[in-house]
């Protein structure tokens, strides 16, 4: 079992050690000779350290990547990530809540639909995540951009595979379809990336929503779980996107902020996000009509429609949240 030390909670509470406890936890349960060594993981914590620390790395790996460690879903190391990694980040930092829980369903499989903001790593979908699983017992999988798979950046950062072996499902057609059809409870943001790559400008205001869970929704009679998430929009505050940038560097995108000034120096805090306080408010389950039309034009102005009236609906709950 992996125990909190001194120096975990030094690290939770010293934005360029959050990439320290994803690895050390990791080493702790898996074989990782291509992973961070100690004296790497000291030089994160000095300004400019992570780039000696990426070189030193890359020359004790001969000059290569590092080696995947397989890429196939691991519940049981979801389980323990969960229980003591994420556990004390979404109680003690982020202070994540659920309201109305008489509205969650006493089973799934569900689409969890929910606004997704910040321009940072994701933690507004693995607070929910984290939520609720500890209220229903649900083993829960966040959709996520193929990007956070098999970026060069992400694989020197994390272990190669570390978001598939933890759950993520790749934002692509046959994986979802797979994913719904083996009763998961799928986490889900229906602006996909428009919603986080928004910026400071537009927060609380929702990017049109995708059609693919609507229709998925209406093919397998799997109903959607809305959820509004208040707060996720201050995980990176005084941000806008620069898309030419974030094109060049085949990230999802390219956030600019004051705060870019200590990711340059310290760039182990990319999967680092400020502290807010998170609230999750449920809402009733959404049983999309059935679509009858034939015609792909056709079918696709029926979803088109009822996509967007959930998220005006969404809309006008987040104007009064945020009133």
């Amino acid at each position: 079992m992996y125990q909190f030390t001194w120096f975990d909670w030094f690290c939770l509470w010293y934005p360029p050690g959050w990439l320290i406890l994803f690895n050390r936890h990791w080493q702790r349960y898996h074989s990782d000779p291509d992973g961070w060594n100690w004296l790497e993981y000291l030089l994160f914590l000095i300004p400019g350290g992570f780039y000696l620390a990426l070189f030193m790395r890359w020359l004790r790996l001969g000059c290569r990547l590092p080696r995947s460690q397989g890429e196939q879903f691991d519940p049981n190391y979801q389980q323990l990530f969960k229980d003591e990694i994420i556990a004390p980040i979404v109680k003690y930092y982020f202070r994540a809540e659920l309201h109305q829980v008489e509205n969650l369903p006493a089973s799934g499989p569900l689409i969890v639909a929910m606004n997704h903001a910040g321009m940072c790593f994701p933690w507004d979908f693995l607070n929910l995540g984290y939520l609720l699983s500890e209220q229903r017992g649900w083993l829960v999988q966040p959709l996520a951009d193929v990007s956070l798979f098999e970026h060069p950046w992400l694989i020197w950062w994390l272990p190669p595979g570390w978001a598939k072996i933890l759950g993520g499902v790749r934002a692509e057609w046959d994986e979802f379809k797979e994913a719904i059809s083996n009763q998961t409870i799928l986490l889900y943001a229906p602006e996909g990336l428009r919603g986080p790559s928004k910026g400071w400008a537009k927060r609380y205001q929702l990017q049109t929503f995708n059609l693919s869970f609507i229709r998925l929704s209406d093919r397998s009679s799997i109903p959607i779980l809305p959820v509004i998430c208040m707060g996720n929009e201050y995980l990176h505050t005084w941000t806008f996107n620069i898309k030419k940038l974030a094109r060049r560097l085949q990230l999802p995108f390219s956030p600019i902020s004051p705060l870019m000034f200590a990711f340059v120096l310290f760039p182990s805090m990319g999967v680092w996000a400020a502290r807010s306080k998170l609230h999750y408010y449920i809402q009733p389950v959404y049983q999309t009509a059935p679509i009858t039309e034939n015609s792909p034009k056709q079918e696709r102005s029926q979803s088109y429609k009822q996509a967007q009236e959930l998220r005006d609906k969404m809309q006008d709950i987040i104007t009064q949240l945020s009133r």
